[in-house]
């Protein structure tokens, strides 16, 4: 596009969310059932970060790891269901210009900490099952706080470099966005100057933070499942497992999820197939963690059990 034609075109200030639009008479049905998933998301992990808190039996770097994935899907579904449950009794859903850039730097930061601090898990699982008697040294409280610490940074990292980049967009229009969040993709498409930067950068970020942490925590699980079945005792090796079980499953939800939502073919899928998978990857995944860990770990049970009957 030419100068001239870009100051043509009415420069967007706002978007039109059209996620859920099309069935307005269920907008009411909507709100109640996101208002309970995100009560139920904020319970669940605000219940495991207080447990791991002040169960004495979980002052392990497995559960600092739990109680900081906890915190992260707090912060991560709170990026989009507010906004969303706001809209619901707004006939033009909107937001502005800046309120998209700012969802778009806290969404990404969150999606890209919770990919690399899922890895460090992984890392955790694989000393303790593969190295167990250096483990004290290998996952001391240093180690921890640096692996933590160092997934903040990378989401924070790539966070800021897409929001920077996005600012320099020229986006003319039409302003609205097919879905019920912003997300680069979708911004890069209402853009009418070049986008190959930004392309090459969002590109570069999933193979870095999105595919790497994928790959490791892929291999680590090949590591760990053979180490596994060397263990002689049907006993040992059940015991093994269980402690590996509850994150495996996380894993296999949110990069599934994810992978599901960006990289299948966006051409030949209606509206509502392309909310759905997004609500999966969204909505879904913060509200399914602490209810996979709950059930699949005695030792949370058991917290979660005395917290409850304390208070």
């Amino acid at each position: 596009m030419t100068p001239f034609e870009i100051t043509n075109h009415t420069r967007v200030t706002e978007f039109i969310f059209l996620g859920f639009s099309n069935h307005p008479n269920l907008q009411g049905v909507f709100f109640l059932v996101f208002l309970a998933i995100y009560l139920t998301t904020l319970l669940g992990n605000t219940l495991m970060i207080v447990a791991t808190r002040v169960s004495p039996a979980l002052h392990t770097p497995m559960y600092y790891f739990l109680s900081n994935l906890s915190f992260l899907d707090i912060c991560y579904t709170s990026t989009s269901i507010p906004v969303m449950l706001v809209n619901f009794f707004r006939e033009k859903k909107t937001i502005s210009f800046e309120g998209c850039l700012s969802q778009i730097f806290f969404f990404v930061t969150c999606a890209g900490t919770e990919g690399v601090l899922l890895a460090a898990m992984a890392y955790d699982r694989y000393v303790a099952i593969c190295h167990p008697l250096r483990y004290p040294i290998l996952m001391s409280t240093r180690v921890c706080i640096s692996l933590v610490t160092g997934s903040w940074l990378c989401g924070l990292v790539n966070s800021v470099s897409h929001t920077a980049l996005t600012t320099t967009l020229t986006l003319c229009g039409p302003n609205q966005i097919s879905h019920f969040l912003c997300d680069i993709p979708l911004l890069l498409k209402l853009s009418c100057t070049d986008t190959s930067v930004n392309e090459s950068v969002l590109h570069v970020a999933s193979a870095t933070i999105g595919l790497s942490p994928c790959l490791f925590t892929a291999g680590s699980y090949i590591v760990i499942i053979s180490a596994i079945l060397r263990i002689p005792s049907a006993q040992g090796r059940r015991k093994a497992f269980s402690t590996c079980a509850s994150h495996l499953t996380v894993v296999v939800v949110f990069f599934g999820t994810a992978n599901f939502n960006y990289d299948r073919p966006r051409e030949g899928h209606s509206l509502d197939m392309d909310i759905l998978v997004s609500v999966l990857f969204c909505v879904v995944t913060p509200l399914l963690n602490p209810i996979i860990y709950s059930l699949k770990n005695s030792e949370v049970k058991g917290a979660l059990r005395k917290l409850i009957k304390k208070h």
